[in-house]
């Protein structure tokens, strides 16, 4: 069973300037995600997508075990959606599956990416796709001051209330046909996979990178 992550990386970033190959933890970030990807049994193949030349130079040094796809002039710019950008790499990469995950998910483990390919892999054909969630138990509202997922007039435990889920974007699992049929990466039935919010943690902004970098130091340390 064929299974390449896929990971794309723009050369520049409007919020955090360069934070794909900013220094993290004493490394570039993308260092991070390539090295848990590199260290799954169940992971056949790595791709990174790229316009960087600066990726591209230090991953060709530094990763020569990962493939790397320039990508075309047509997806550079920043309006590009990331599923044409994904349709452009399985045209150019085969595989059974696919599993695309961030470089800024510095603190995802190999661990819970295998788990995901496992759990995916079990539950075929029941569930056609996976995808990573974070669980939230708190008093949501929309923009019209009406409650999502609770009743104010009965005032439950935060604890107590029915999750909902957010998509963190930290793990897709696809086949080749559902991106192409449906130019998602989530199919008809999707399996949705629990991260811990550790984990989950994603770099947006600067006190995101801040708040990542802090927490990786703590619990594996500065390299």
């Amino acid at each position: 069973m064929q299974i390449v992550a896929l990971l794309p990386m723009r050369h520049h970033s409007e919020r955090v300037p360069g934070k794909n190959y900013r220094p993290f933890a004493g490394k570039p970030l993308y260092h991070r995600i390539i090295q848990s990807l590199l260290d799954c049994p169940h992971i056949t193949g790595i791709v990174i997508d790229t316009d960087s030349p600066t990726i591209m130079a230090d991953a060709a040094e530094t990763f020569p075990q990962v493939r790397v796809l320039e990508r075309p002039m047509h997806l550079r710019a920043g309006t590009v959606p990331t599923n044409e950008v994904l349709l452009h790499d399985i045209s150019c990469v085969e595989s059974d599956y696919y599993l695309q995950t961030h470089s800024t998910n510095p603190l995802l483990r190999s661990e819970t990416i295998d788990q995901a390919v496992e759990t995916f892999l079990d539950n075929l054909p029941m569930y056609d796709s996976l995808f990573s969630v974070t669980r939230l138990q708190t008093r949501l509202w929309d923009g019209l001051g009406r409650a999502i997922n609770h009743n104010p007039s009965i005032l439950l435990r935060t604890q107590d209330l029915p999750p909902v889920y957010e998509e963190n974007s930290c793990i897709y699992i696809f086949s080749r046909s559902i991106l192409e049929q449906r130019h998602n990466r989530i199919g008809e039935r999707p399996f949705l996979f629990e991260i811990d919010r550790f984990e989950a943690v994603d770099i947006d902004e600067e006190l995101d990178f801040q708040i990542a970098e802090s927490l990786f130091i703590q619990s594996i340390g500065k390299e």
